[in-house]
């Protein structure tokens, strides 16, 4: 914006000119690259993804309705326009990708503890049953239901055709997102759903739990009784569904989550992760204890625990049993399963927060933790994948590299880091 328009008003009149004529350059110029995508998209669909879903079974009254009127939606994250190579963005998009403390806002995790506790008994019988048939406790349930889309008060605005069309035709994972766009017309196919129910979030996920196409073809169940799994419109069904998916993952009846624990200073948080278990009593001898003060369950004592610092030292730390990987599953974020496993604490047995706070991180952004990990596969460390998110691999390659070097481990990237591995 110019501020001296009374020195030089006359350098606004040619600035303002200039402006409109590039403006009117840009408006002209984006509509027909838009339109240029979307007759590549109608191509795509007729000559590439309907012979593979006629294949299938879908018949072209499905496809067509399916498809009508749909075009790209360009202000999707995560699109690689035509022609272009993927990349790694450089910034994040998602919340559970972020600063670790943000991510348990007390805003947010109130409402979720708050509203839980609040249909725990309006849904008690209903809760009693998922639990009995598939061994995961009610307040899990609640608390995947409540992050998901607010105890399904949360209005999905896009269309499932739209997002997943325009995912499987230009983002990077277009294979991933073709395979769910076929799920999504099988529903259709089948009459699970019609095709104006078909309503979803950014990433294509459906109903009040949230399910990708393919997770509601496998896990999807009648809760209600009324013969069909209607995950939009019926609270029963979708607590259900959401315990039969984790069924599936393999949750442990009986077994917890997991136990906020202190990490004495001898102890590598690069031990950190799901393939470096160990029973939990032999965590215990190594000096590891709860916050609480209190011994281990005893029937958790001689099963297998891991070591979860998903702020490597500048966060809480916990000793996880295989349900919190299970909760992993239903969104691939350690902070989203400790959000759901630290939610269903706090239902079932009151508020309490984490004894040990979130300390403050460096806000890096995606492209420079995907170089910084980069540079550590370079030195032979496994990371996982050179993505950008510092996932428990990353986190324990960089307490390794720090102890090598010198440096006090920490377990998580900050900008000294970053400039130190480039």
């Amino acid at each position: 914006m110019i501020r001296n328009l009374a020195k030089k008003s006359w350098l606004f009149g040619v600035f303002a000119t200039l402006l409109v004529l590039v403006l009117g350059c840009f408006a002209s110029a984006r509509p027909a690259s838009a339109a240029r995508i979307d007759d590549q998209f109608r191509a795509w669909l007729a000559n590439d993804l309907w012979p593979e879903a006629k294949a299938k079974g879908i018949s072209q009254t499905t496809f067509n309705a399916a498809f009508d009127g749909v075009t790209p939606n360009l202000e999707l994250p995560g699109l690689v326009m035509p022609g272009e190579k993927p990349k790694v963005p450089k910034a994040q998009h998602q919340a559970e990708f972020g600063a670790p403390g943000a991510y348990f806002s007390e805003k947010t995790m109130g409402a979720v503890t708050a509203g839980g506790r609040a249909r725990a008994g309006k849904y008690a019988a209903t809760l009693a049953a998922i639990e009995k048939r598939y061994g995961v406790p009610g307040s899990v349930v609640l608390a995947i239901w409540g992050r998901e889309t607010g105890f399904g008060r949360v209005k999905l605005p896009y269309d499932a055709f739209t997002v997943l069309g325009t995912k499987a035709f230009m983002s990077n994972r277009k294979a991933m997102f073709r395979t769910e766009l076929l799920a999504a017309l099988e529903m259709v196919q089948r009459g699970l759903a019609p095709v104006g129910a078909m309503k979803s979030s950014w990433a294509g996920a459906l109903g009040q739990p949230q399910f990708m196409p393919t997770s509601f073809l496998k896990h999807a169940v009648d809760g209600d009784g009324d013969g069909r799994a209607d995950i939009w419109n019926s609270a029963p069904d979708a607590l259900a569904s959401i315990a039969s998916y984790l069924a599936h993952y393999g949750w442990q009846r009986g077994r917890d989550w997991g136990f906020e624990v202190t990490v004495p200073a001898n102890v590598s948080c690069a031990l950190e992760g799901p393939d470096r278990g160990r029973e939990i009593s032999r965590w215990e001898r190594m000096g590891i204890a709860r916050v609480s003060g209190k011994p281990f369950p005893s029937h958790e004592a001689g099963r297998e625990g891991f070591l979860l610092m998903p702020a490597g030292r500048l966060g809480p730390a916990f000793i996880a049993t295989p349900n919190f990987y299970v909760l992993k599953d239903y969104n691939m974020s350690d902070l989203y399963a400790l959000f759901i496993g630290h939610a269903a604490d706090r239902i079932a047995y009151g508020d309490s927060r984490f004894s040990h706070g979130w300390q403050k991180v460096d806000r890096l952004y995606r492209s420079d933790i995907a170089a910084m990990q980069r540079a550590l596969e370079k030195k032979g460390y496994d990371v996982g994948s050179a993505d950008g998110l510092p996932g428990f691999k990353t986190r324990r390659s960089i307490g390794d590299w720090q102890a090598r070097n010198g440096r006090a481990a920490t377990c998580f990237p900050d900008k000294e880091l970053v400039r130190a591995l480039r």
